[in-house]
C-alpha cells in the first residue's frame, strides 16, 4: 500500500509539473490507467520481499543441513533453482512481452473511454456515438485477445510454479533414496533429507511467484517511468519577461505588432493551437522582443501573457468566483469583463445571479455560456498579450457580433491573438495572417485578403464566394 500509493504521489505530481504540456505528450488513458492498475502491480510486487527474504534465508539453512548429511544432495538443492529460472527464463520474458503489448492496449482503451464520457454530450447531439461505440468494441475485443495471451502465459507459469517443486522434491527424495540403499547415509538421514526437501518446495514456490509478480510490475514500472521522463516544454527559463514588442512565430513567420488586434484564419484547428501553442511558450518555436519565449521564465510569463483555450477547466463556485480566478472578487470588474463576453445577460437569468453555483467544469451551462464566462475570465485578467483560441465558436451570430466588437473595444492599445474564421471577427482586425499547416499564406486586412486571396474567400465564406478554391491539407488548391 505504501509503495502504490507513493507512486500515486508522484505521478500526481509529474501530471501538475507537465501541465499544459501533459495533453500534447500523453493520452489521458495512460495517465488513467497508471493510477487505476499500474501502481497496484508495482505495489503488489514488493510483497515479494517478505517471503522472498524468508524463502532465500530457508533455502541456505537447509542447503547448510545437507551438507552435513552429503554434499551431493547439497549441490543438487543450490543447483536446482537456478535450473528452474533457466527453465522459466522464456516463459518469464514472454510474459513481458505479451504483458507490454496488454498494458499498451489498455492505455489505449482507457482513452478511448475518458473520451466518449467527456464528449458524449457531443456525440449524441451529432449522432456519432455508434461509430465510437462501434470503435470502442473492436479495441476491447482487441484487448480480450491480448489479455487471453497474458493468460496463456500465466497458466504456464503458475503450473509451473506448482510442478517444478514437487518434481524438484522428487529428484531430491530419490537421490538420497539411492544414496541410502548404497549405505551412504542411513535411513534416518533418508527420512531428513525427505523432510528437508519438503520444506524446500514452500521457498522455491515462493521464488516463482515472485518472479511473476516481478514480471508484471517490470511492464507497468516501464510505463510509469516512460511518464516520469516526459519534459515540459515550457520549462522554466531564466530570461526575463519583456512587457511591450512584436511577437514573432519563427515557424511560419507570422507576426503580432504590439498592441495590435490580429486574427489568424486557418482551416484546421490544430494548425492554429500549435501557433498560439508556440507563442504563448508552451511549445518552443516564438520570439517575444527578440527573446526567445521558451526560454523565459515561464512563473513570470504568465504574469503577462495568456493563453486562453475556448476548452479551458471551469472550476467549481459562484459565478463571480469563476469569473475573477485568483483574483479578489470585484463585482463592477465581474460585470465589466462579463459584459465584455457578453455574458452578462447570464447574471439575471441564473437564480441567484453572481452568487450562483457553477459546477466543475461548467456541467450546468451551456457551451456557449461556458465558452463566454471562459473569456470573461481571461479579459478581466487584463495581461499585456492576450492569445484566445477560437472564443465564439459556440455563440450565435448576433451574441458573436457583440463580443467582437466588446473585445475589440477592451483590448484596444493591448496586444491580441484571436483565432477564427469569423468574417466578423476578421473584419475587426488590425492585421490577418492566413495559416496552413506551419506555413503563412498571406498577410493583410480582411478586406485586402478577400479580394486578392481566393483561397482565403473560400475559407472565409466555406466555398460560396464565385471562383474561390479552397484550402485542404496544407496546400492552396
Amino acid at each position: 500500500m505504501d509503495a502504490a500509493f507513493r507512486t500515486v504521489t508522484t505521478v500526481t505530481d509529474q501530471a501538475l509539473r507537465l501541465g499544459a504540456t501533459l495533453d500534447r505528450r500523453t493520452r489521458t488513458g495512460e495517465v488513467v490507467a497508471i493510477g487505476i492498475g499500474d501502481v497496484w502491480t508495482i505495489g503488489r510486487s514488493l510483497t515479494v520481499t517478505g517471503p522472498g527474504v524468508g524463502a532465500a534465508l530457508a533455502y541456505v539453512v537447509i542447503a547448510v543441513m545437507l551438507f552435513q548429511v552429503s554434499a551431493l544432495l547439497a549441490a543438487v538443492v543450490l543447483g536446482g533453482v537456478p535450473v528452474l529460472a533457466l527453465i522459466l527464463g522464456p516463459a518469464l520474458g514472454r510474459l513481458q512481452a505479451v504483458g507490454a503489448s496488454y498494458r499498451s492496449q489498455q492505455g489505449v482503451l482507457t482513452g478511448r473511454i475518458v473520451d466518449i464520457i467527456g464528449g458524449l454530450p457531443v456525440l449524441n447531439g451529432l449522432g456519432g456515438k455508434e461509430i465510437y461505440a462501434s470503435r470502442f468494441r473492436q479495441e476491447s475485443q482487441e484487448l480480450q485477445r491480448q489479455g487471453y495471451q497474458v493468460g496463456r502465459v500465466t497458466s504456464v507459469i503458475q503450473a509451473a510454479g506448482l510442478g517444478l517443486p514437487t518434481l524438484f522434491l522428487a529428484v531430491v527424495v530419490w537421490l538420497a533414496a539411492r544414496l541410502a540403499v548404497q549405505g551412504t547415509i542411513a535411513v534416518g538421514e533418508l527420512v531428513a533429507v525427505y523432510g528437508y526437501a519438503a520444506v524446500l518446495v514452500v521457498p522455491v514456490s515462493s521464488f516463482i511467484e515472485g518472479a511473476v509478480d516481478v514480471s508484471r510490475a517490470l511492464v507497468a514500472g516501464r510505463r510509469v517511468t516512460d511518464f516520469l521522463g516526459l519534459k515540459r516544454e515550457d520549462a522554466a527559463g531564466t530570461e526575463p519577461v519583456p512587457t511591450d514588442g512584436d511577437l514573432i512565430d519563427t515557424v511560419s513567420g507570422a507576426g503580432v505588432a504590439a498592441g495590435s488586434f490580429t486574427v489568424v484564419a486557418t482551416a484546421r484547428q490544430n494548425d492554429a493551437v500549435a501557433l498560439v501553442d508556440r507563442l504563448g511558450g508552451l511549445r518552443p518555436g516564438a520570439t517575444w522582443n527578440g527573446q526567445s519565449i521558451s526560454e523565459m521564465d515561464s512563473a513570470v510569463l504568465r504574469e503577462h501573457l495568456l493563453v486562453a483555450d475556448h476548452d479551458a477547466d471551469l472550476f467549481a463556485g459562484t459565478l463571480a468566483e469563476v469569473v475573477s480566478g485568483r483574483r479578489d472578487v470585484v463585482e463592477e470588474e465581474v460585470l465589466q469583463a462579463l459584459h465584455t463576453a457578453a455574458a452578462d445577460d447570464l447574471v439575471p437569468a441564473l437564480p441567484a445571479g453572481m452568487a450562483s453555483r457553477i459546477d466543475s467544469g461548467g456541467r450546468n451551462l451551456s457551451g456557449g455560456q461556458g465558452q463566454r464566462i471562459r473569456l470573461a475570465r481571461a479579459c478581466l485578467a487584463n495581461p499585456n498579450v492576450l492569445l484566445a483560441v477560437d472564443p465564439t465558436s459556440s455563440v450565435d451570430a448576433a451574441t458573436e457580433a457583440a463580443i467582437v466588437e466588446r473585445l475589440a473595444q477592451a483590448r484596444r492599445g493591448r496586444t491580441t491573438l484571436i483565432t477564427s474564421t469569423s468574417a466578423s471577427m476578421l473584419a475587426h482586425a488590425d492585421h490577418v495572417h492566413l495559416i496552413s499547416g506551419d506555413r503563412l499564406i498571406a498577410s493583410g486586412t480582411h478586406a485586402s485578403l478577400i479580394r486578392d486571396e481566393p483561397a482565403y474567400s473560400a475559407l472565409v465564406f466555406r466555398g460560396e464566394a464565385p471562383g474561390s478554391t479552397k484550402l485542404e491539407g496544407g496546400q492552396v488548391s
